[in-house]
């Protein structure tokens, strides 16, 4: 099983007319259903309200088939996301976390051991900035990745750092710690500014990750191990928006190592096996760009358009 943490959210994207549409979201919560679309078996870590967004929220994570076994429920009102979408369909997020729901996942919601039957951990966004949750989730990582895959998606949301000297050694002790890192371009400009993505990934993976990826938007994906770099190009599809796409990516990957049995603290990937991982995923993004708000592809849709592709 694959254990998700962190937030889930509401995206209220704002339409042209000046309308607020409202859809779930959260990086976490996107990979969470992601995975279990695909048919991973998946687990949602993370602190829900009891009011009407966080019921919807729980409700379209269990309908998916993700556990809530080990999520939390408390009164505080559900995070919200508010999203504007340019020309291109990229989305920039403004958030509303003061006294919400996500930010208050702590120590004491979390079990002392985690069910046996988690393999891996994936942790991101706003997971690791947002106090108590962020605290919490780097305690989760310290004391698990010894024995468990951990996959950290930083996710950057430099707009609401209060102290971006604490969130850089927070990551820092974080990608120490995980097996793969991966973030976006963007990100990478922030975490390693003045360098090239081929070089900052060639830095991250120098800290401790056995594979470091970069995803490139529409022009596809990167990925270096210890040895071998490998760059896949993205599927041509009709862009609506971007949001959730990188979460289905993420998910996408997972699922690839969990069908081959790769889900292991000492992950090695040969060149062949690392390009199927990246273009499975690079496919799964697309699909969720095609398509307006976060809603990744289910395991039927991915495998037919892998067969339109032709990919193995």
């Amino acid at each position: 099983m694959i254990l998700v943490c962190g937030e889930a959210l509401i995206d209220a994207i704002e339409e042209p007319d000046g309308a607020q549409r409202m859809m779930p979201g959260g990086g976490p919560f996107n990979t969470a259903r992601a995975l279990a679309r695909l048919g991973v078996p998946t687990a949602f870590l993370g602190h829900l309200s009891n009011d009407a967004s966080g019921r919807r929220l729980a409700e379209l994570l269990a309908a998916d088939g993700a556990s809530l076994d080990l999520a939390s429920f408390g009164p505080e009102p559900t995070t919200v996301a508010v999203a504007e979408i340019d020309g291109a369909g990229l989305a920039e997020y403004e958030f509303i976390v003061d006294g919400t729901s996500a930010p208050n996942l702590t120590t004491a919601m979390v079990p002392d051991q985690l069910p046996g039957d988690v393999s891996a951990i994936h942790v991101g966004t706003l997971g690791l900035v947002l106090e108590p949750m962020a605290s919490t989730l780097t305690e989760v990582v310290g004391r698990e990745s010894a024995k468990r895959l951990i996959m950290l998606d930083p996710n950057v949301r430099s707009a609401l750092l209060n102290d971006e000297a604490v969130y850089r050694n927070r990551l820092d002790r974080l990608i120490a710690k995980s097996t793969i890192v991966k973030a976006s371009d963007t990100d990478f400009r922030w975490l390693k500014p003045g360098l090239g993505y081929e070089v900052a990934a060639d830095q991250v993976l120098k800290s401790g990750a056995r594979v470091v990826i970069v995803t490139l938007g529409p022009r596809g994906a990167y990925a270096t191990t210890a040895d071998c770099r490998i760059g896949v190009e993205a599927p041509r599809v009709e862009v609506v928006d971007t949001i959730g796409a990188g979460d289905a990516f993420s998910a996408a990957f997972l699922a690839w190592l969990y069908e081959h049995d790769r889900l292991q603290t000492d992950l090695t990937l040969g060149a062949d096996e690392l390009r199927s991982a990246l273009e499975f995923a690079c496919l799964a993004a697309s699909l969720t760009c095609a398509r307006a708000g976060a809603e990744p592809p289910t395991r039927a849709e991915l495998e037919r358009a892998r067969a339109s592709k032709g990919l193995s």
